[in-house]
Parts: structure tokens; sequence; C-alpha cells
């Protein structure tokens, strides 16, 4: 878990005398609940449980004899840095030094304690929340106690080490007071044995000790410890049996604990398990899920966004980023070992493939790894789903290599063809979360051209007819710099010998062969008119980009001097350029308008070329699909055949209809925070006056209203494109995005 130490929010002795008062005063302080005394009672007191709270000095927690703080798999890893250090010795030293002040908040610490984990030399508490600061006063003693060394006070150095840091009487092995998971301990044992030195790697244990080592001295040694002393937390103690550690971590993190829905999830699944259990599933399962899910550029976890793509291939619907935790739970009852162990296998399986999305490089095959890298350059994330199940036909050898790469470059072909001529993202959510269920393993590829080819509307796959207008004047260069340095890149290195890397080369950059600011010798040469319309519409067209090692040299020169730049024989100019893109450029003797638009006919031909579309004979119909209202077609002039709401099909007379039904449906499944929304009020409400009581509509100053319930009219003299547009904004703001398909006649 993860809690960040913050200054107090009640001090002790401070107790408001309401629980609503209290609540005012963490809201208006910018607080977290679990951050004062009265706040852990208010969010337990929601559990109806046998759970033991104490107010205590954690001192005298951490001194406990025969006592062992285990950190279970399940919780994440240590995180604080050396900023949550140094605020925590900050506030130490501050009460340390303040005679004032008696006490010092710090939070909760929530464990399990029962006969299980205990034993004859130790009693084992499973840590639930608070490893944060468990460990960080863990390092602050070990550090103090080395200073107690160094300055000879062996005396103080022996009480630190067998109070705070380890349990003298246990076995040699087993001795740690603190137990942390897996590099942690080794981290943890390298610090109190000395040897850091033996430590491969990073880890914030080693970091944030060696902070605290530098931060003691003579002058603050001995306030830290009077500080230490004034710390008190609420001790928390649950029973295995009849306490629901699971339900309790869920009302402590309901309040702003920085917990990823991965850490949910992980928690869910291993928290009610038997240590032995735990260690079981975690090694086994969980623990090769997060390996396979962490892009090792970034050092990113993306578990959550795995399990989130995870559930939208399994339910051709895609979980709110916020709530992948809920839908998981609900799908997956925590049971018996072996039925979550057949949840987690298919889990752990995908993964692999996922793995290899996110991290291209741990492809063997090299065509096959350009690819990935081209849609991780693309970020084409929405087809993560349909993308992991196609690798993971190509692992079990149900397609052959050949079709794997042509199903990884029909996706970048639809997907850049869409960029290119501005069609809208949302539209691919749906597409790639039900591509899969349209695949034939008999006609692999070709079922999937199909099911794209076929796609109409904002969900279309672009014809080059339409690519061809576009790239006339498309601005390509105040773009995203991925599809940017993409085009150009795969422009240059089609069917050549020597493909370059733009990423891994800084010194090849894009370059606007007519300049952004060219020099008056533009004019002399093109004339002013000339280079007036080339600014306004061709400066940042595909005709007028290429790629240059010497971007800088090159500059506003006139055309002939970049072509032919050969400053201290070091071949700047278009002349010696190896680069694909600039083969025709050598042979020019001006660059104007003609020459523009006549390299943007070849690079528009090119591009066909490398994202090329299906060969196949498709007859295109003006037949009308089903479509979220988000992908669908403006409506004006068209008529619905249907509409389904929430799986709910209806047959409305009109679009006027149609609006009236949906925002019926909206209002009676949220009143309350329907009538409150900002997007609703922007249509215009009216109160249901005793003479139009039973009228469904009514006309007021030549504004018509409709019935929505027996208290309310809603305006409904409004365009259709309008209606579309604020149900758009009302179902993005409930977050039903997904819920509202329609079909046109």
């Amino acid at each position: 878990m993860r809690d960040v130490h913050r200054a107090p929010c009640v001090s002790k002795g401070q107790k408001p005398e309401a629980k609503t008062e209290w609540y005012s005063t963490i809201k208006n302080r910018g607080c977290n609940a679990t951050k004062s005394p009265e706040g852990i009672s208010l969010i337990l007191s929601k559990e109806v449980s046998p759970m033991k709270a104490n107010e205590l000095q954690i001192e005298k927690f951490l001194s406990s004899s025969k006592t062992v703080f285990v950190i279970p798999v399940y919780q994440r890893n240590y995180d604080w840095d050396r900023s949550h250090c140094k605020r925590l010795l900050d506030d130490i030293i501050k009460i340390g030094k303040d005679n004032q002040n008696s006490g010092h908040f710090i939070g909760s610490i929530v464990f399990v304690q029962d006969d299980i984990y205990s034993s004859g030399k130790a009693t084992e508490l499973m840590i639930i929340d608070g490893q944060q600061r468990l460990t960080t006063l863990t390092l602050l003693f070990a550090a103090l106690h080395w200073y107690a060394k160094k300055e000879g006070n062996e005396q103080l150095a022996e009480m630190l080490w067998e109070e705070y840091l380890i349990n003298k009487h246990a076995p040699e092995t087993a001795r740690l007071k603190l137990k942390p998971t897996n590099n942690n301990e080794k981290a943890l044992k390298c610090v109190l044995g000395n040897r850091i030195c033996d430590f491969d790697g990073y880890s914030r244990i080693i970091d944030n000790y060696n902070f605290f080592k530098d931060q003691i001295n003579n002058d603050v040694f001995e306030v830290i410890l009077q500080g230490i002393n004034k710390l008190i937390f609420v001790e928390i103690s649950l029973d295995r049996i009849k306490d629901n550690p699971q339900r309790i971590f869920e009302s402590l993190n309901s309040t702003g604990l920085d917990l990823s829905q991965a850490d949910l999830i992980r928690n869910y699944i291993l928290m009610g398990l038997a240590r032995n259990d735990q260690e079981k599933i975690y090694t086994e399962y969980w623990d090769v899920i997060e390996k396979n899910a962490r892009d090792n550029q970034s050092e990113e976890n993306l578990v959550s966004d795995y399990i989130r793509d995870y559930l939208t291939l399994r339910n051709k619907k895609i979980p709110n980023k916020n709530k992948v935790y809920e839908t998981f739970k609900t799908q997956y009852p925590t049971t018996t070992l072996t039925q979550l162990e057949d949840i987690l296998l298919p889990l752990k399986t995908l993964s692999k493939c996922y793995g290899k999305l996110i991290n291209p490089s741990k492809e063997d095959e090299k065509e096959i790894q350009k690819h990935l890298s081209y849609i991780k350059q693309l970020e084409i994330n929405v087809a993560y789903p349909f993308l992991m199940k196609v690798y993971e036909d190509y692992v079990e050898n149900i397609i052959d290599q050949k079709k794997f790469i042509a199903v990884l470059e029909l996706i970048q072909s639809y997907s850049f063809r869409r960029f290119v001529v501005g069609l809208p993202t949302n539209a691919l959510n749906k597409v790639f979360m039900g591509l899969y269920d349209k695949v034939d393993l008999s006609n692999y590829l070709y079922s999937v051209q199909m099911a794209l080819l076929k796609l109409s509307g904002t969900a279309r796959f672009p014809r080059n007819t339409e690519i061809e207008t576009t790239l006339k004047e498309r601005d390509v260069y105040t773009t995203n710099q991925k599809n940017k340095n993409y085009l150009l890149e795969r422009l240059n290195n089609h069917q050549t010998k020597e493909p370059v890397d733009i990423k891994g080369n800084p010194d090849i950059t894009i370059e606007h062969i007519f300049p952004q600011h060219p020099d008056p010798t533009w004019e002399t040469e093109l004339g002013t008119e000339e280079c007036k319309l080339i600014k306004e519409k061709y400066l940042h067209t595909i005709g007028n980009l290429t790629l240059s090692g010497n971007n800088g040299s090159l500059g506003n020169k006139s055309f002939l001097e970049k072509r032919e730049m050969n400053i201290d024989g070091k071949e700047q100019g278009y002349r010696f350029s190896n680069l694909w893109l600039n083969r025709d450029l050598k042979g020019k003797e001006r660059w104007g308008k003609p020459e523009i638009e006549e390299r943007t006919r070849q690079l528009t031909e090119r591009f066909l070329s490398v994202w090329g579309i299906p060969a196949i004979d498709i007859e295109e119909t003006a037949e009308n699909v089903e479509n979220n209202i988000f992908e669908a077609d403006d409506p004006t002039g068209k008529y619905l055949e249907y509409f389904e709401f929430f799986g709910q099909r209806s047959i409305p007379k009109d679009i006027t209809d149609f609006f009236i039904i949906v925002l019926k449906e909206l209002s009676e499944r949220h009143p309350e925070a329907f009538f409150k929304s900002s997007s609703v009020k922007k249509i215009g409400l009216r109160s249901t006056e005793p003479e139009y009581e039973n009228r469904e509509r009514i006309y007021l100053n030549n504004v018509t209203y409709a019935k929505l319930n027996d208290t309310h009219y809603i305006c409904v003299n409004w365009t259709s494109s309008i209606k579309f547009r604020f149900l758009k904004g009302i179902l993005s703001e409930f977050g039903y995005e997904d819920e509202l398909i329609i079909k046109y006649t």
C-alpha cells in the first residue's frame, strides 16, 4: 500500500465535537481522512467488526519484543523516495525541538494478528496498511544505530539494535524485526549487515538509508530520538476469522491513497489466502504477469492497462480506467485455490504476448520486432486486445510468421490512414474490442481484411482517393512528433537497402525544402506571389518536407545553395545525400509550386504502397451498420431504424423521440445527478406547472418543451446535430460512452 506522510491533520488532544465538523475541517484543510484518529474512527465505524483499534506511540509498537512485522507478497513495492523521507525527518526534528508538543499523529497501521503465523520465537503481524512508514522508520533507526556506533556509544547502539531492528532470541536466519518482500529484504539485510556494497542494482531501501545517514549529526541526533518518541498512530488489529481484511482495506483506500487498479486486484486475489498459497499464487502467476506487463524502456508498470485490455477482449466492453478492479472483482469472485489458478492461467499466458507488444525488443524475429516497434511508436494501444490474441495464435502456430506480419501491417495501414484523413480515434474502441470475433481461422487474414473494409462512417478504412485528396494540402509537419517521424522514416526506407532510424540518429532531422523563414533570394527566384502561395498552402505538406543530416547548415538558404552545399568538403547538400527522400532533389534547378505538387504526387504514390489497402473487391453500398453514437455520421437528414441503450432495443419515431427516450432513461437511473448535471442544464429544463401537467409537449415563447417526467419538461428545439452533441456530452459525463448504439435506415 502507499501511505504518503503528511503534516498532521489533527494534533493529539484535538477532538472536534461532531463527525460532520471533523469532515468539514479535514475537507477545508485538504487533508486525508486516514491521517487523523477521528478519520480512522469514521472509516472503521462503517465496518461491523470486533477489530481492536488503539492510539499508541510508534516507538512502543516497534520495540515490541518477540514481534515480526511481515509485509505480505500482495503489497506493492516500497516506493517512498528521498522527498518523503525528508518530509518525515523534518517533522520529527520539528516536534523534537518543540517542548509544547506532546504528540504528532502519522496515520494508521493495520495488521492481521492470529495464531496462524505465530510461533514460540515470535508473533508475526501481517501488515495490511502502513508498509511505507514502518519501513522508513526502520531505516531511520538503522541510521541512528550506525551513528551511535560511529560516535562510540556502544550501549545506545546496542539498545537501538535490539529494540527496533532485530529479535535477539530468534534464529540467526530470521532475526529481522521487519520482513519486507523480495528484493527489499535483500537490501535491508545488506543495510543492517553493513554490506551495502554487496547489493547488486538500485534499491530505495539503500538510497533512503544513505539519505538518513547524511542527515544525522551531533546537533540533531538527540532531537530525532525525542521526536520519534512523540510519534503517534492508530494500531488496528484484525482477526482473520472474524474480520474482513479485504473489506477494511477497501474502506481505508477509498479515502485517497494512491493505489493502482492492479494493486487493488493483487490484494484482492492474495489477501484472503493462507501464507503458503499466497506465495504460490504470487510466484507462479502474479509476479510473472507483473514482469511481462512492465515497459522496460520507461520502467512503467502497465498491469492495470493489461488487465483492462484482457477484460475488454473477454467482455467486448471497455471498463472505465478507474473501475478495472470493480469489473475484475465482479467477474471473478474469489474462490478456491484451484479455481483461482484457473482464472489466472489464461491471464498469465496472454501477458507474455502483451509483454512483447509493449517491449518489441523481446521478440526475436527482426521483421516482427520492427512492426511491433512501429505500432508502439504510433501508440495504437486500442488495438492491443485484438493483437494479443493474434500474437497468441502466432505463438501457437495457428498462423505463420508471414500472416502475422501481414496482420500487423494491416493494422498500421488502417490506423495511419485514419490519422492522415483526420478520423476520430474514439471510433477504434468498438472496432478492436470485437474484431477477433470476426476472425475465420480457416481464412485468417482475409477475414480480418474483410471485417475492416466493411466498416463505414467514422470507423471506415480510408480508400486511396481519400488519401490522395487529403495529402495534397494536409499539414503533416505541425502534428504529433512520433507520427511525423514514422511517416517520413517509412517513406524513406520503403524497399531500400540502407534504411535509416530517425529515433536512433539525432543528426537526422525533418527539414522544409522551401524554408519556414526563407531569405530574400527565394522571392527573387520564385516571385512574391508564388512564395506567398507556398507559405499559405504547401509549406507543411508532405511535398515540401524531407530528411536531412545537416538541417542546421542548410537553414534558410536558396534551393541551389541547399542542393550544392559542400562547406569544408563535408557534403551537406542534397546532391550528396544517400537518403531516398532526397534522390529527386539532386536534379532540380528550382523549388516552387509545380515541383512541390509533383513531389506530392510521387510521395502519395509511395504512401499507398507502404500503407496499402487490401486488394479485395468489395461492393460499396449505402447500407448502414450499427454504430456507437460517438462513431456515427452526422444525423442531419437521416432517420433511425432503431437504437440500443444498455442493451435494450427501441424504435423511435424520429430523432427527437430518440433524444427524449435516452434522457428519460438517464434521469430514471441517476435522478439526483441528472438534474444537477451541467450538460443537462445546457439543454434547457423547465418545471412542470399545473396547467401543463397532462401535456406531452408545450410551446412557450417559441420554444418547444417535451415532457421528461411528472416534474420536468426539457427543451427539444434543437437541430438533430445539436441533440447528438448534447447526448454525447451527457454520456461522457456519466461514463456511458459505450452504452448507446444507433442504426440509421
